[in-house]
């Protein structure tokens, strides 16, 4: 039987990502919400989301992420309410064979398994969800042991390679999604912000210019009104890390530069033309900084498409630094 509470599919909590997931979760749970995790431990067939997939459900029916393309979420909504005034866990199994499978839309040769844990002592405790989403924070990655036939989940003594059912347990991993640092809240950045967060990463948006970085201009976008170095001396930088500086304002961008350039980003471009770029390196040698360190920088940023247009640059950096995250030689 489905609940009659009204599900409150809020766009912004359905489109999160899913290491930030467990962060949503404990946010939600220091502002004094109960709710329970629902993680795909098991699929088989055409299961639209993968193992590791996690929703959240709160008590008043609120959810964020999902465990499938529709077809059984309102029965592990329905179970995840349940567990919320229990305590504890429960497994869920759906598939072609099970009668329930086809009052909840999942006749179509999948199957998959659900594991539904409250935020509580008996099932995820509070404590190890704070810790996570600490880790998260921090850019490292996090392990979890999810008991399925009952039992509290507890930290990984090793850190799994990737999500899995392994006998009762389901192994749980969870990494930060690479990052793009954009320094600069210009035009272009609208675009690729927007495009590089569709696109799986993490944004940020620097720019210490209050005419340039609005909320408005950046709906839905980290964005942060500040100097770029004074932000990046707090910023993990890490070999999943990527700096693209778009200003043209060398009091901002050399600032990041500074910053960056003994880092292990996988990527740095720079805005501007060849004659720009000569000149930015010309300032970098003049502050200390050798060939082999500014021979990282790209510039000019993107690729050559031929681009005119805020949009259309935005797709040639934002290919640019696809192809240098995949590994492969930007044509």
């Amino acid at each position: 039987m489905m609940s009659d509470q009204p599900i409150n599919h809020l766009d912004s909590n359905m489109m999160l990502a899913d290491d930030a997931l467990l962060t949503k979760a404990a946010d939600w749970h220091s502002a004094g919400h109960r709710l329970a995790l629902a993680f795909v431990i098991h699929t088989w067939g055409s299961s639209p989301r993968q193992v590791g997939s996690l929703m959240l459900v709160r008590e008043d029916s609120q959810i964020a992420g999902s465990v499938s393309g529709g077809c059984v979420e309102g029965a592990v909504i329905d179970a995840a309410l349940e567990i919320i005034k229990t305590g504890g866990s429960q497994r869920l199994d759906f598939g072609v064979a099970d009668a329930t499978a086809w009052e909840v839309g999942l006749s179509c040769g999948g199957k998959i398994s659900v594991l539904v844990m409250a935020v509580s002592e008996t099932g995820f405790a509070p404590a190890l969800l704070t810790d996570a989403a600490k880790s998260l924070a921090q850019r490292l990655p996090v392990g979890l042991c999810l008991p399925v036939n009952g039992g509290p989940a507890r930290q990984a003594a090793s850190l799994p390679v990737t999500s899995e059912l392994v006998d009762d347990e389901f192994w749980f991993m969870q990494a930060p999604r690479p990052q793009i640092i954009i320094i600069g809240a210009v035009h272009i950045s609208q675009h690729l912000a927007s495009m590089a967060t569709q696109s799986g990463f993490d944004v940020t948006v620097i720019d210490p210019r209050r005419t340039f970085a609005t909320a408005e201009r950046f709906s839905g976008i980290k964005l942060v009104f500040d100097w770029p170095d004074r932000v990046l001396d707090e910023m993990a930088l890490d070999q999943e890390t990527a700096l693209v500086a778009l200003t043209h304002d060398p009091k901002i961008d050399d600032a990041a530069l500074h910053l960056v350039l003994g880092k292990p980003l996988f990527h740095i471009a720079c805005l501007g033309s060849r004659r720009t770029h000569a000149a930015r390196l010309e300032r970098l040698a003049a502050a200390g900084f050798d060939a082999d360190a500014t021979a990282k920088i790209k510039g000019p940023a993107g690729l050559d498409i031929g681009a005119k247009t805020p949009a259309e640059i935005a797709i040639s950096v934002l290919a640019e630094l696809v192809a240098a995250f995949r590994g492969k030689t930007a044509i």
